[in-house]
C-alpha cells in the first residue's frame, strides 16, 4: 500500500537538475486540453452519501437511535459550528450569520449547552474524545470568557484525551491576543488561519481586507502562547487571481511556515452563496488560468518542503497528517483530511453534522429554527441518511480513492463480500476514460491506482462509484461545485 501512496502523491521528488521541467509542470499543456472533458460538477466527497441525498424523513429520533449505540469505551471527535461573524466574505458559502449583537452569541451559548447535555443524557454515559475542532462562522466572535464557557460546556461530559487534537479556526482580522491565549490555556493546540490571499486587490473583490502582516503577527501570538501547530486556509480561483499574484502569496505565507497549508480551489455556487453572483463579471480565472494557478501552487510549495495530501492539502513532513499518509490511517469527513480513522463525530451547533459508524444526522441550518428545537428540549435534527450495505462499500472505495488514491478489488471483498468485478462493473466502465488518459492505473480485476497527474482528478475518480450521481450532462450541475 506504501507504494500506491507514493505514486498518488505528486511532485514528491525535487526537480531534476537543469532546465528541465517537474512532470506537473511539463504536462500543463495536456492538462490544458483535458479541461474540456473533465470540467464538470462534482461532490468533494466529506461523506459518501453526499449531503443532497440525505433525507428529512431521517429526524431526531433516528439521531437518538444512533446515539444510544455509540460503543461506551471508543473515543469520540467533537465538532461546534460558531455561525457568527462580523461582515460577510463574498467567496463564503458557509452558514454564517452577520451580527454585532452581543445578545445573540449568549443565547447561542446556552442553547448549545442543553444541546451537549441532552445528547449526553441520551447516550447514558461519559465518552472520551480524541479531536475537537471549532469552526464557522468565526469561533474568535466570542470573547474569552465566552471561548471558555463553551469549552466547559464541551469538555465536562466528554473528557478530552491525554494527546487530543484540539483546534480552532480563527479570522485574523478580529481574532485579539487575550482570545489566543486563552485558548492556548484550555489546551487548543492547533490553531487555523483564514488567509484566502495576500493580494489587495483580490482582498478587495473578496470583501476581506487582511494585510499578510496581521496574519503573521497573530500567528507569533499563537505560537508563543504554545499553540504550535499552525494551519493556513488558501483559495485559488478568486477574483483577478494570476499565476504571479498568487505566487506573491505564497512568498508570502512560506516566510510564516505553516505546519500545514489548505489550499481549496473556490466553490462557485450562486443558487447557495448569492453575494457571489458580483464574481461573474469576468473577475474570475478561466478554468485554464485556474488550473494553471493551482500547479503552479502545488510545485511551488512541493520546492518548499510540503507534502501534498489527498487533492487540497499540504503538509510538513513531520506533520501528523504525512505520517498518517504513511501509515494509512488518513481520512476525510467534514472537517477536511484528518488523522482520526475509525472514530464517531458529534456536531453541535446550527447546521453541525454527526457522523456515525451507519447513518449521518444534520442539524437545522437556520439560526431561529436551531434556538427553537433546542430551546423547547428537542435534538434539532434536520435531515440525514442511514447507510446501506452498498453506501458503507462505496463510502469505503470513496474514502481509499480520496485518501489512499488506490482501490485494492480483493480486499473491497474480503471486507464486505460480493464480487467486485460484477458489483461495479458500471464503476469500472466509467473509470474507462481515465485510464485512457493516462490519469489512472487499472487492472484486469479492476485494482485502481492514480497516476502522480492523475491526483488532480481525484474527484472523478471517487465519481465514477457514486451511485446517487445524475449520469445525464450537466445533471449535478446544480448540486456541487466545479471539478477543476
Amino acid at each position: 500500500m506504501k507504494a500506491c501512496r507514493e505514486r498518488a502523491t505528486p511532485i514528491r521528488s525535487s526537480p531534476p537538475a537543469g532546465p528541465e521541467k517537474t512532470p506537473l509542470t511539463f504536462e500543463l499543456e495536456r492538462l490544458t486540453s483535458l479541461i474540456p472533458r473533465y470540467a464538470i460538477a462534482g461532490p468533494r466527497y466529506t461523506s459518501y452519501p453526499t449531503v443532497p441525498e440525505w433525507s428529512e424523513d431521517f429526524g431526531a429520533s433516528e439521531h437518538v437511535k444512533a446515539l444510544r449505540v455509540l460503543p461506551a469505551d471508543r473515543p469520540v471527535s467533537i465538532y461546534a459550528h460558531i455561525p457568527f461573524c462580523h461582515s460577510l466574505c463574498h467567496f463564503c458559502a458557509c452558514n454564517r450569520v452577520i451580527t454585532k449583537n452581543p445578545e445573540l452569541p449568549e443565547r447561542y451559548l446556552g442553547a448549545i449547552e442543553r444541546e451537549v447535555e441532552r445528547t449526553r443524557s441520551v447516550i447514558g454515559t461519559s465518552l472520551p474524545c480524541r479531536q475537537m475542532h471549532w469552526g464557522g462562522g468565526t469561533p474568535t466572535h466570542l470573547t474569552p470568557g465566552q471561548l471558555e464557557r463553551l469549552f466547559h460546556a464541551l469538555t465536562k461530559p466528554f473528557e478530552l484525551l491525554p494527546n487530543a487534537e484540539i483546534s480552532v479556526e480563527v479570522d485574523p482580522r478580529v481574532t485579539t491576543p487575550e482570545q489566543i491565549e486563552m485558548l492556548a490555556s484550555l489546551g487548543f493546540n492547533r490553531i487555523s488561519l483564514g488567509v484566502q490571499d495576500t493580494n489587495l486587490r483580490t482582498q478587495v473583490a473578496i470583501h476581506r481586507i487582511q494585510p499578510f502582516e496581521l496574519t503573521r503577527r497573530l500567528t507569533e501570538v499563537a505560537r508563543e502562547a504554545g499553540i504550535e501547530r499552525i494551519n493556513y486556509d488558501l483559495i485559488y480561483g478568486l477574483p483577478h487571481q494570476t499565476v504571479a499574484s498568487f505566487a506573491k502569496t505564497l512568498d508570502d505565507i512560506l516566510t510564516a511556515r505553516p505546519d500545514r497549508i489548505a489550499l481549496y480551489g473556490y466553490a462557485h455556487v450562486t443558487w447557495i452563496a448569492k453575494q457571489q453572483r458580483g464574481f461573474e463579471r469576468g473577475d474570475l480565472p478561466e478554468p485554464a488560468r485556474r488550473l494553471e494557478i493551482f500547479v503552479s501552487a502545488i510545485r511551488r510549495l512541493s520546492e518548499a518542503g510540503y507534502r501534498m495530501i489527498g487533492m487540497d492539502h499540504f503538509a510538513l513532513p513531520e506533520d501528523e497528517l504525512s505520517r498518517a499518509l504513511d501509515q494509512g490511517t488518513l481520512r476525510r469527513n467534514f472537517m477536511g483530511y484528518t488523522t482520526q480513522d475509525g472514530v464517531d463525530l458529534l456536531g453541535f451547533g446550527p447546521s453541525a453534522i454527526s457522523e456515525f459508524s451507519n447513518c449521518y444526522s444534520q442539524a437545522e441550518k437556520g439560526l431561529d429554527r436551531w434556538f427553537d428545537r433546542v430551546e423547547t428540549g428537542h435534538f434539532p435534527t434536520s435531515r440525514g441518511h442511514r447507510l446501506s450495505r452498498d453506501d458503507l462499500a462505496r463510502r469505503w472505495i470513496i474514502g481509499r480513492i480520496m485518501c489512499e488514491a488506490s482501490v485494492s478489488a480483493a480486499e473491497v471483498e474480503a471486507r464486505f463480500g460480493g464480487n467486485y468485478q460484477s458489483d461495479y462493473r458500471a464503476s469500472i466502465a466509467r473509470l474507462q476514460s481515465l485510464r485512457d488518459d493516462g490519469l489512472i492505473d487499472l487492472s484486469e480485476a479492476g485494482d485502481l491506482s492514480i497516476r502522480p497527474l492523475g491526483t488532480l482528478f481525484l474527484r472523478h475518480a471517487a465519481m465514477a462509484f457514486d451511485a446517487y450521481l445524475d449520469p445525464t450532462p450537466g445533471g449535478t450541475g446544480k448540486a456541487f461545485s466545479q471539478t477543476l
